[in-house]
């Protein structure tokens, strides 16, 4: 992947996939419609409920979290008033669950958000959550199928808790053979050059503890 491609400025590496709709690296497709189609097999209709994401769009999910006009959540999933939190305490609460535009596995096209469409009523608002995932929650059984399938087409979870600055993200899902390229490939300074760029609030704190932050939420994941 070029510079572009990496941060998210770029979609040249990207297909656009019409059943299910989805925007995925062009050399992971053929291996996540295989995963679907097994899916399908054992009763569950797998779709991505974010898929390929652009620079822009993180920057406006980081924008509006930090702003406080998004919400956002505390390691346990409850609700945090950033009204009361200086520059860097917000930083630290939004990196919980989401990354720096640039920074995010999803521009890349390796990296998918999971679900069930079969687990839940039409119009069930998704959110993403642990319990969500967890036993008794809609897609438990996915997650389940999900640890016991993904590795044999090539998928795997960076974020489980235990190395990754991430919280534990039971719904997402990564394309070894590409993604890990990626992830060496996007240096502290190439994150540098897109954020200084950018009009990201909190630009200043951010790019102060830059170096840090990269090493913690792009170098750290958890392994295969």
């Amino acid at each position: 992947m070029n510079d572009g491609e990496l941060t998210g400025q770029a979609r040249t590496h990207i297909v656009d996939v019409s059943d299910p709709r989805c925007g995925l690296h062009l050399h992971m497709v053929a291996a996540f419609l295989n995963l679907r189609r097994a899916a399908l097999a054992d009763g569950f209709d797998l779709v991505p409920h974010s898929s390929f994401r652009d620079f822009s769009r993180q920057l406006t999910l980081w924008n509006g979290k930090f702003s406080g006009a998004r919400p956002m959540y505390d390691a346990s999933g409850q609700l945090i008033d950033v009204s009361g939190l200086g520059p860097e305490r917000r930083i630290e609460a939004i990196l919980l669950w989401s990354a720096l535009p640039g920074a995010s596995r999803h521009h890349w096209g390796t990296d998918v958000d999971l679900i069930d469409a079969r687990a839940t009523e039409p119009g069930y608002r998704v959110q993403l959550t642990t319990q969500e995932f967890a036993p008794g929650g809609p897609y438990a059984a996915l997650a389940e199928w999900l640890e016991a399938n993904a590795a044999r087409f090539g998928f795997f979870r960076p974020f489980r808790g235990v190395l990754s600055g991430v919280e534990a993200e039971p719904w997402h899902f990564s394309f070894a053979p590409i993604a890990e390229n990626a992830r060496r490939a996007l240096t502290a300074a190439l994150l540098h050059k897109a954020i200084t760029a950018a009009p990201l609030l909190g630009k200043e704190q951010v790019l102060e503890q830059l170096d840090a932050l990269h090493a913690r939420y792009v170098g750290s994941i958890d392994w295969p």
